[in-house]
């Protein structure tokens, strides 16, 4: 391979690379989550947030040049990306560009699908002249080097590449699942199928789509102006594009997995309330398979500048601590009890609460004597003292939106508070 003779290869590929992260969703699945933010601005694992990992593994694979596609309650979006990724160098030709929604080509309506958001810029991508483009969706937790898809893209001749994963049949059903031939080529390609095909080899997994798309840009005007065209088109990649491609033309799978053993790496479409509550409690295990931790691969992020958590009271029944957690910077554990729970910055749990297997977006104060458990409380929220959730699903539903596998979401406005400014 081409790749292995000239070391060099990927770095010249990545740096005429284009990349275009899709951040414009509403993410409705995620309930009131998305009430007064954009999907992609959802914090995420204590510190970050869902377009934090698509940026920062754009960066790490060394491509520098982004355009950030933006349409539903952008304000916290943009807001983050302006305090957190002012990094790059104009100068170097580094950039990450916020590309607002603003009813381009003379059309009247807003963005109508994915296809739709990027053929409306495509005057954008001409003046930055890149030869290939990466078409990423700005809301799933992965870690993944962009340079090496690429390359392969390019050695196989491709005029489209799709990342893609494995997924037991059963979950496969709410993806769009790709048929493949044993040489990587695309044959087929199904939206949320009913019986999703088999991977070869794999007879129990499916083949799906991970919104990642590789494109020789030519390629991609005359696939996305084909489709604006098209009456009868929901202007999506998934639903119109793809199907479309791979009937005229040469589009190839990539596997996403570790080059070192074979195996499929993490990946996670945190789309549901209860998705969204497991992977971040899968960060608090001893080894989770996200390590957030790792150096060799950082998520970049913006985070105010604040102290220390701080753990206060030590009396028989009056302890601050927190067992088997994660807690943030400027949180403070007053004689409380804090297990099995994800704390993100500047929570407050005052005296003799108690909170388990918990996620706690930022700024919320639980008030003294609370019993918490199994709950997300959104940004902002203060608890009143000897609030019990989690406790009573029946009471929670009158309440509070409570989840299929039974997690309570919580957010301002159904506690009869204003809505905190979503940061």
């Amino acid at each position: 391979m081409f790749l292995e003779r000239n070391p060099r290869f990927v770095s010249r590929l990545t740096r005429d690379t284009l990349a275009i992260i899709l951040a414009g969703g509403r993410g409705g699945r995620l309930a009131n989550l998305t009430d007064w933010r954009t999907k992609p601005a959802v914090p995420f694992g204590g510190k970050f947030r869902l377009i934090d990992f698509p940026l920062s593994n754009c960066i790490n694979s060394g491509i520098r040049r982004i355009e950030v596609i933006t349409q539903y309650k952008a304000h916290s979006l943009i807001q983050h990306i302006q305090r957190g990724w002012g990094f790059l160098r104009g100068e170097f030709g580094e950039f990450i560009e916020v590309v607002p929604a603003q009813q381009r080509l003379d059309k009247p309506l807003w963005f109508a699908g994915t296809a739709d958001a990027v053929h409306q810029n495509i005057d954008i991508i001409q003046a930055h002249d890149p030869r290939y483009v990466l078409v990423l969706a700005g809301d799933h937790v992965y870690k993944m080097d962009y340079g090496t898809m690429i390359a392969r893209h390019v050695e196989s001749g491709a005029d489209m590449t799709v990342g893609c994963v494995q997924m037991p049949l059963e979950r496969a059903r709410a993806f769009g699942v790709m048929s493949v031939a044993e040489d990587g080529h695309v044959r087929g390609f199904s939206e949320k199928p009913d019986e999703p095909e088999p991977a070869p080899g794999a007879p129990g997994q499916a083949l799906v789509s991970m919104g990642i798309y590789v494109f020789d840009r030519d390629f991609l005007f005359e696939k996305l102006r084909a489709d604006a065209e098209n009456i009868d088109s929901s202007r999506d990649f998934g639903r119109d594009v793809i199907p479309a491609a791979i009937a005229a033309d040469r589009v190839m799978a990539y596997p996403f997995a570790d080059p070192r053993t074979g195996e499929q790496p993490y990946w996670r479409d945190v789309g549901t309330v209860d998705a969204f509550y497991e992977a971040n409690l899968e960060l608090i295990g001893q080894a989770p398979e996200l390590d957030i931790y790792d150096e060799a691969w950082p998520i970049w992020t913006y985070q105010a500048q604040l102290p220390p958590a701080k753990f206060i009271h030590d009396e028989e029944d009056l302890r601050g601590v927190a067992i088997d957690s994660m807690v943030s910077g400027g949180d403070l554990i007053e004689g409380a009890e804090v297990r099995h729970s994800l704390l993100f910055s500047q929570v407050h749990v005052r005296p003799r609460a108690r909170v388990s297997d918990a996620v706690i977006l930022p700024g919320v104060v639980i008030g003294e004597g609370c019993r918490i458990r199994r709950c997300v409380i959104d940004e902002g929220c203060r608890i009143p003292p000897g609030t019990v959730i989690g406790e009573d699903s029946a009471a929670d539903r009158e309440r509070f939106l409570v989840s299929e596998s039974g997690v309570a979401l919580v957010t301002a406005e159904m506690l009869g508070q204003a809505v905190p400014h979503v940061r």
